[in-house]
């Protein structure tokens, strides 16, 4: 009797390791972007995604199926337009955000991995971890240790940091999700404008730079050390806020005394162009006077730390809008529609006003 028995558990042990491709038992090691070793399966089959920023990154690697559970703020992160990229999301538990989980949600959706910001509260990451789920932090930022946690790091070199982070990140993220060669091509992509940029706006004089204000709700705008200052000026713009650091609230006086030339708003915050049109506090900023308020389009991601399609198509967008005689053979629809259909599955289709 021992022996069948003995046989059939060794059969069912094969049959379990055939079915899961051999790694059932298997593990790797990864380093995040905290610059913790983290060990993940050879293959993940569920992941949870706590951060926006990699949730939008993995929808671009082609990862959804994987996904079991996404950050709570979703639709407030990335637009309420997002869900045609990804229409799975809307049906996916949401366990946690970007700062908290709910470890007993958690654990029902039996995930493989956890990915989360890498501001996320040292005690977040021991809840999860302390339940024998792996965390992966992302920031797509590249600085010394004692700066990694940060929500707003002191960076030195902001161009340096945010190259080697983007391509660092997207590579972590493309190896945990078993998507690597899609994170090379995606890498690829998002770079492959960058000189035409650069060299188009070539010989741009500082004072010659457009003054530019990001308007975000409740007069919060990005200053130094954020991907979105960094965008501006690669854009060939002056960010009119880069003396405070990092993601911050201003006053009305400020912007007033800043006294933009041109005012961009996020396409997930929609509301505010009507808001600042409204203000009569708004009216003498030289902007809003010349009805230079722009809707920045879905691709164009102005947040704190960079994604693909904004160093693909955003940074170029960006710089047409301000110095469309530079770029008149650019055609964005073109270029989107590209750049959509390969990293998205669909076209561009910009949403009705």
């Amino acid at each position: 009797m021992f022996l069948p028995k003995l046989r059939l558990l060794a059969a069912i042990l094969i049959a379990t390791l055939f079915a899961t491709g051999g790694s059932a038992f298997a593990e790797r090691t990864v380093t995040d972007q905290l610059g913790r070793e983290v060990h993940v399966p050879d293959t993940v089959r569920h992941a949870v995604i706590l951060q926006h920023q990699t949730l939008n990154i993995a929808v671009q690697l082609d990862a959804m199926d994987e996904l079991v559970g996404v950050l709570d703020e979703w639709k407030k992160q990335l637009g309420s337009n997002y869900v045609r990229l990804a229409p799975k999301i809307a049906d996916l538990p949401m366990p946690g955000g970007l700062t908290k989980v709910n470890v007993e949600e958690l654990l029902k959706l039996e995930p493989d991995v956890v990915f989360v910001t890498n501001y996320a509260p040292p005690e977040m990451i021991r809840q999860i971890e302390g339940v024998g789920v792996p965390v992966v932090a992302i920031s797509l930022l590249k600085v010394p240790s004692s700066e990694a946690g940060k929500l707003n790091p002191t960076v030195a070199d902001e161009p340096a940091a945010y190259d080697a982070g983007f391509a660092e990140g997207i590579r972590l993220i493309a190896d945990v999700l078993n998507r690597k060669p899609q994170g090379e091509a995606l890498i690829a992509k998002a770079t492959e404008n960058r000189k035409l940029v650069s060299d188009r706006l070539a010989g741009l004089a500082e004072k010659d730079r457009v003054p530019v204000y990001m308007a975000n709700p409740d007069l919060s705008t990005y200053g130094h050390g954020k991907y979105t200052g960094l965008m501006m000026r690669r854009a060939g713009a002056r960010n009119v806020a880069d003396s405070i650091a990092g993601f911050k609230q201003v006053s009305m006086e400020d912007v007033i005394g800043w006294n933009p030339a041109v005012i961009f708003v996020q396409e997930r915050y929609p509301a505010v162009v009507g808001e600042i049109k409204a203000d009569p506090a708004w009216a003498t900023i030289d902007a809003v006077r010349n009805g230079r308020i722009e809707l920045m389009p879905e691709y164009a991601k102005a947040w704190g730390y960079p994604m693909p399609e904004a160093l693909a198509l955003g940074e170029l967008w960006m710089a047409k809008t301000l110095y469309p005689d530079r770029f008149k053979d650019v055609d964005m629809q073109r270029q989107a529609d590209d750049y959509y259909r390969e990293f998205y599955r669909t076209s561009y289709a910009p949403p009705k006003p």
